[in-house]
This record gives C-alpha cells, structure tokens and sequence, in this order.
C-alpha cells in the first residue's frame, strides 16, 4: 500500500472569519502524520488573521460533556488530538455583520476551526473521550476581556447531539450553565 496523501484545505464558514480546516495528512500502513499547524500553508491559503502563537492547551472531556461557549478577545486555532466532538461557535462582537451567527462543525483528527477574537467556543465530546487543543494568540489570563454565553440558551437552539441533563455538573459546569443568555449580552439585540 502506497501513501495516502490529503492537502491541507481551508473553507469559509457562517461566522465572518471563521475559517474550517483540513490539515496535510500523510497516511500510511504505519499510521497518520497530520500537521498541526505550518504558518506558510495557512499563508497560501490568505488566512492571515492568526498571529504568533503564545499558549496551547489540550482539554481531555469525556462522552457526552459541554465546555462552553466562552469567547475571549483572543484568535484560537482549535481541533482534537484523539476522538471527535460537536463544535459550536457563537459571533458575540457588536458589530460584526454576523452578529448572533451560530456555525457548528464536528472537528475530528484532521480537522481544524481557525476562531477570530470575540467568537464564542463550546463542544460537546461524542466519542468515548476527547482531547480538545486549543492554541491561542495571546496568552490566557484572568479578567481577560471577553464573554460566557449559556450553551443551553434555547434562543440559540444549537442542537447539541447528545442529550444533556442541565443539572449534571459532570456534563456541565455550573459556571457554564450560570452564564447569561445571549439576549442578555450588553450589546445584544
């Protein structure tokens, strides 16, 4: 068996900046080489907007649990290491002419969202376990400037895949589900 090979590949999304990612992935009988990130491919493809990166995290979250929606004034290059999650993202910057948008896409080994400041972040794991990499622009710190938006708020109707009991902190975190709605943003319409 030869080498399967898969070109690193960026399309448009819903949310103004929101970018979806194929990374170069080399295939083989040994396994898969995926590229996490080459500055020059995004480059060539006229994705510009993320800047020298400061801080990667990598969050392991079991079947079923949601973490967010949070949107830092940060850019965040996110995708999964091992397992396969729900992705939602909310544009929260007045403003924006996608203001209110959701865009969801299921991120997989291989799959990227490349996220602007100001747009909200949240999954849900649907395998067994995931690890969720974050790599952001500007180091995280707290009070950072930015917004946490209940991912259950019904207005959004984001259709989350596995059904959730809003009360379970091991699905959800009070802070998550304490947020407020999106019609309660300063800002909001």
């Amino acid at each position: 068996m030869g080498a399967e090979i898969i070109d690193f590949g960026v399309s448009d999304a819903a949310i103004d900046g929101l970018y979806v990612v194929t990374v170069k992935q080399v295939t083989d009988e040994r396994g898969t080489i995926r590229e996490l990130f080459r500055r020059s491919a995004f480059e060539s493809a006229g994705v510009t907007s993320l800047g020298a990166l400061s801080q990667i995290n990598v969050t392991e979250s079991r079947r079923g649990a949601i973490r967010g929606l949070h949107a830092e004034q940060m850019t965040k290059l996110l995708t999964v290491a091992t397992g396969e999650v729900f992705g939602a993202y909310l544009d929260t910057r007045p403003g924006s002419p996608t203001y209110g948008v959701v865009e969801t896409v299921t991120l997989r080994p291989g799959v990227q969202v490349l996220l602007p400041r100001g747009v909200a972040n949240g999954f849900q794991t649907l395998s067994d376990v995931s690890h969720y990499v974050y790599c952001f622009d500007e180091e995280w710190r707290p009070g950072m400037p930015g917004v946490a938006v209940d991912p259950l708020d019904p207005a959004l109707a984001i259709p989350w895949p596995i059904e959730i009991d809003p009360d379970d902190t091991a699905a959800l975190s009070a802070k998550d589900r304490s947020a407020p709605r999106f019609a309660d943003l300063e800002g909001a319409p």
